[in-house]
């Protein structure tokens, strides 16, 4: 991890007003569907969705629609409110996992996971790797300093937790990344977490795709739920890296821009 990673502050107060652009990205959700149609559409393979920070299955709702109407045996993880890793949290998400695995037949599941939700689905791909078919991580912190956002106060008030107790990791430590196919999806102009905080370290099997968006709209913003319809869609040992070229260069940046 470099020096200027580590030293990352939170974004600023300008960028967290402007979460409020999250309603408008869920209106744009709700009335791009006809575009969103157009994505590729699943083989029936299971995904588990997790939420972020003091959200439930309630704010996944939309991106789990979706992935139903587009083929995949999305669910919930059915624990309340993410009031971060307590005690039994992580037992829970593991047979939730196990729960999902033998339900549907010993058919890999993929790990969808927001903000904090996508730092606990790495972790359980690295315990479970046998069971997990692919990663995707929307706006999740997993880099850097675990003070690089505007949330870990939140954190540590709703978990009782210091965000930096290594034995808070389930897994190990945060940045690397599990031993399946791993998307981070993020946005520059996120008002919570700063960027740099959301990108892997370029390896085969592991990328970043960047959108334009806020923090707290990632799980409907139209492009993001685009990508992870993309992601998902590939066969299972048949993983590539997104491909931005043609109209979606339009729509996706170029991560690597300066």
């Amino acid at each position: 991890m470099s020096a200027a990673v580590e030293a990352l502050r939170p974004p600023s107060r300008t960028l967290l007003l402007l979460e409020g652009r999250a309603l408008q990205e869920l209106g744009a959700f709700w009335m791009l569907r006809p575009w969103l149609a157009a994505a590729p559409r699943g083989d029936g393979h299971p995904v588990l969705v997790l939420p972020g920070l003091l959200a439930s299955d309630l704010s996944t709702q939309p991106l789990r629609s979706f992935l139903k109407s587009h083929g995949y045996a999305a669910h919930g993880w059915n624990q309340g409110r993410n009031l971060g890793l307590r005690s039994g949290v992580e037992r829970s998400m593991l047979e939730r996992v196990e729960e999902l695995y033998d339900r549907h037949g010993g058919r890999k599941i993929s790990l969808v996971g927001w903000s904090l939700g996508g730092i606990y689905a790495r972790q359980l791909a690295k315990r479970v790797p046998d069971k997990v078919r692919s990663v995707i991580s929307l706006g999740s912190p997993f880099t850097g300093s675990p003070k690089a956002t505007n949330a870990w106060r939140v954190y540590e008030l709703a978990s009782g937790h210091r965000v930096d107790e290594s034995d808070q990791h389930i897994a190990g430590p945060l940045s690397e990344p599990p031993p399946v196919p791993t998307t981070s999806i993020f946005s520059r102009s996120d008002g919570i977490c700063a960027w740099p905080t959301c990108l892997n370290e370029e390896r085969e099997q592991v990328e970043n795709i960047e959108v334009y968006g806020s923090h707290c709209g990632l799980g409907h913003h139209p492009a993001a739920v685009y990508a992870v319809a993309d992601r998902l869609a590939q066969a299972e040992g048949q993983w590539k890296k997104f491909d931005r070229s043609g109209w979606k260069s339009l729509i996706f940046p170029d991560w690597k821009r300066a």
